[in-house]
């Protein structure tokens, strides 16, 4: 035991079951992580080994915060605390526990989960237009939408207008059955998903039927004033740069706009860009708009979805890499000749 540092976080006997996880799970995660050893003895949980022991100490220190609160920790929540622990940011971590965005119909209070999705909330906070660009799971959409319902609820916007652009996958909307609503709503579905999560059904239609929420193709948004609303684009990455430059200027008084896109996801056809690529490039300097850039250590789905999009990001590093090297070598051997 001669030469392992030693360190003591102090817990109460209610708080260290919850803290450990069922069969210590979480226990074990930290001492694989950071090469130590974990006793629970009474309150006092001793931590040794080597270089490991501060961080391993931070760790359990940040999550017991969390359980003190009232909060389970998940799997998600521990492997996040965990990568965190060298970011910036990390030693405010525990106020994840605090910030409710909102609460949805059976009283579960949705709150952000990251730190890359607390700055997301807090630039919608501050901000007229957020734009929100991440990979699949980092919760962009989803938080959108709580903080739209969230100020109809409080009076600060009277309607919510959620939209989206709809490509095609081989199927034109014209030869769909049914009328415009049937024929749009495949490519609102996530939308309406997430309006029916946090809502509820019946609230959700009856504010459909009001007017108070709207649900359109993007392409329905042209000539429009829009005032005193919550507005939210998503999968933005599929807009061209003149629907992006449209839908922008559709922004009225009281109203506010969050911008929603995975920019690695760009089904457009080739040779068409993007209009969130060129809008953020031109406006994130501008005065009254925020970007918030999430990655996959926001992804707050089932643990393997953050594994599937490092794995597509190593290949993408990868291939880019080569396409690099091969410019390269074509350049020197044409200078050469």
């Amino acid at each position: 035991m001669d030469g392992l540092e030693r360190k003591v976080v102090q817990a109460a006997g209610s708080h260290i079951a919850s803290l450990f996880g069922k069969l210590d799970e979480n226990l074990i995660k930290i001492e694989r992580a950071f090469a130590v050893n974990v006793t629970n003895r009474g309150e006092d949980i001793l931590i040794t080994g080597g270089k490991g022991t501060d961080a391993a100490a931070s760790v359990l220190q940040k999550l017991l915060t969390f359980v003190e609160k009232g909060e389970m920790l998940t799997e998600q929540t521990v492997n996040y605390v965990i990568a965190a622990y060298e970011e910036e940011g990390f030693q405010e971590i525990e106020k994840l526990a605090d910030g409710i965005v909102c609460m949805t119909l059976n009283g579960k209070p949705i709150k952000a989960k990251t730190l890359g999705q607390q700055k997301y909330v807090e630039q919608i906070r501050k901000n007229t237009v957020v734009f929100g660009i991440g990979p699949a799971g980092t919760g962009k959409t989803y938080l959108a939408m709580a903080m739209a319902i969230q100020a109809f609820k409080t009076g600060e916007v009277s309607r919510i207008i959620l939209t989206r652009p709809a490509i095609e996958a081989g199927e034109k909307l014209g030869f769909l059955p049914g009328d415009l609503q049937q024929k749009v709503d495949p490519y609102l579905r996530p939308l309406y998903d997430a309006l029916h999560e946090i809502m509820g059904s019946e609230n959700f239609q009856k504010n459909m039927e009001k007017g108070s929420i709207e649900v359109a193709p993007l392409a329905y948004m042209r000539g429009r004033t829009l005032d005193n609303a919550f507005i939210v684009l998503d999968e933005a990455q599929n807009t061209t740069p003149e629907q992006m430059k449209m839908f922008l200027t559709r922004i009225g008084f009281g109203s506010k706009v969050v911008v929603t896109g995975d920019v690695t996801q760009i089904d457009l056809p080739d040779g068409k860009k993007s209009g969130l690529n060129e809008a953020v490039a031109l406006l994130s300097e501008v005065e009254g708009i925020g970007v918030t850039m999430l990655t996959n250590r926001d992804v707050v789905r089932h643990p393997l979805v953050q594994r599937i999009i490092k794995a597509y990001e190593k290949a993408d590093a990868r291939a880019q890499y080569k396409e690099k090297t091969a410019t390269r070598r074509l350049n020197l051997r044409n200078r050469r000749q």
